[in-house]
């Protein structure tokens, strides 16, 4: 991203995003581990401003793999698969959420406008996206198997806000609300509850 966004590339390639594709099945996927399936997702959605998803056998978490391949078992590729367009679950449901959340969001509708966080857990992703006075933070636990927990370093200087002021961080994903201060911020994630956080800051 770091190449994409602040190289050479950035004037010449736009990137499209997609979790995965219909002839890949990757390995990471084939257990059918639903947090998964919402990370690639969601930071395939926010990371860039164009995104792609080959729909509905990732919306419906298709994971059945060809024995010891890369690969989905009866896939596209090579029969016509009839789907439920109508079925929905938690993957459906985020989707629909964070396409709404790009529509009214201007800073998701750029992919140059990034910088990443540190974290103090390895496990753990934060990258601030802005675009005039529409300033996110997304806060990723790539962790789908664990509860992961760390301080994010917000880069306030890029924000206007002073070391001793308090901010709002609205998620935008929840709806709830946080107080913060400073640069220094605690994040909690437990991927089976929801792995991510996409807060919009409100001063």
């Amino acid at each position: 991203m770091t190449e994409l966004t602040k190289g050479e590339m950035r004037y010449y390639f736009r990137p499209n995003f997609w979790p995965t594709t219909h002839d890949i099945n990757p390995y990471s996927l084939q257990g059918g581990h639903e947090p998964q399936f919402l990370i690639r997702y969601f930071m395939a959605a926010t990371l860039s401003s164009n995104y792609g998803i080959y729909g509905p056998s990732f919306e419906l978490m298709e994971h059945i793999p060809f024995p010891n391949k890369e690969e989905y078992l009866n896939s596209e590729k090579y029969e016509i698969r009839h789907w439920d367009w109508e079925k929905t679950n938690k993957l459906t449901y985020l989707i629909t959420l964070v396409n709404r959340i790009r529509r009214e969001n201007v800073a998701l509708q750029t992919t140059n406008n990034l910088t990443f966080c540190t974290v103090n857990d390895d496990a753990i992703m934060a990258y601030l996206k802005l675009s005039g006075g529409n300033r996110l933070l997304i806060v990723v636990n790539t962790d789908a198997y664990n509860r992961r927990a760390g301080v994010v370093q917000v880069p306030i200087w890029q924000l206007g806000i002073g070391p001793d002021q308090s901010y709002t961080v609205h998620d935008l994903l929840t709806g709830a609300y946080y107080t913060w201060q400073g640069e220094q911020n605690y994040v909690e994630l437990d991927p089976y509850v929801l792995p991510m956080h996409l807060f919009r800051i409100e001063i």
